[in-house]
């Protein structure tokens, strides 16, 4: 039987990358992290996508899985920051992995925005038995803008995520309006034919619509900026009622001034982040 991960390969980046690392994510990043690329097995396509972890083996780590945001190749996670970004966590003390998705970056298959591309996370779970060093009875699970509404789908089709965080995530494709970038985004696929077809898709990658279908055992942090301009803040604000109507176990933090990337509340992001983890992983 073939192993789920077909090829590993550790990142190799210049001094002056590793240096613009260290100044932009930390000292901890270049000096404690691995980063490696990887192709893996989901749904018999090969797909790529990066894992990182701590250079201290000696010990197990929790593992976090990490939704990038983006459709297509728009989004898509080139090496520099996925030693950033990934190595920011694991130098939390985490195994993250993290996927392309179907049909970016190299890999098999057809970007389908919220479709069977969710099975290109869950299918990164199995991965953690290979690392030794990986905890995999202890999972987080994070997702930025797209990311947060494939880290809302997954959670509704498996139950073993301890901790999750969406930042700026879509959970309304609000495509009932006249002009929505979502209903582009979905049209763009292919994959559907009629505008019913279309409707039906939009509702089923919405979370807003079925949110009792979350894991009721998943503390979820939602982080949004007031002044995101990609997908709207409400988003969050209405998710956060319906999940308070459903007395589930969530905080909403609002970032007064705050664009999609949250670049402005960078620090206090992080802080949150790496809090909440701490606060349900270990």
């Amino acid at each position: 039987m073939k192993a789920p991960i077909v090829l590993r390969k550790e990142i190799s980046l210049s001094s002056m990358h590793l240096k613009m690392i260290s100044s932009g994510w930390g000292p901890a990043v270049v000096e404690n992290t691995i980063t490696e690329k990887i192709t893996y097995l989901s749904d018999e396509l090969k797909i790529n996508g990066y894992v990182s972890y701590p250079i201290d083996r000696t010990k197990k780590y929790p593992c976090v899985l990490w939704n990038r945001g983006g459709y297509g190749e728009n989004g898509s996670i080139d090496e520099f920051n996925a030693r950033g970004i990934l190595g920011q966590i694991a130098s939390w003390g985490y195994v993250v992995l993290a996927s392309q998705y179907r049909g970016n970056a190299g890999s098999q298959g057809k970007d389908e925005f919220g479709g069977e591309d969710v099975n290109d996370i869950l299918n990164l779970i199995p991965l953690a038995e290979e690392f030794e060093f990986a905890d995999n009875n202890i999972w987080g699970i994070e997702g930025w803008s797209r990311g947060g509404m494939m880290t809302y789908l997954a959670l509704t089709k498996i139950n073993i995520f301890k901790a999750a965080i969406v930042s700026g995530g879509i959970a309304d494709l609000h495509c009932a309006e006249k002009t929505s970038e979502f209903r582009d985004v979905l049209k763009k696929t292919n994959l559907f034919h009629s505008n019913e077809q279309i409707k039906s898709m939009c509702y089923s990658r919405s979370i807003i619509n079925f949110p009792e279908k979350l894991c009721r055992a998943t503390p979820i942090l939602l982080l949004h900026g007031t002044n995101d301009d990609r997908v709207p803040v409400s988003d969050s604000q209405n998710l956060s009622v319906k999940l308070t109507k459903l007395n589930r176990e969530h905080k909403l933090v609002l970032l007064e001034g705050g664009d999609h990337f949250l670049k402005s509340h960078r620090k206090e992001v992080d802080r949150m982040r790496k809090d909440w983890f701490a606060k349900y992983l270990e």
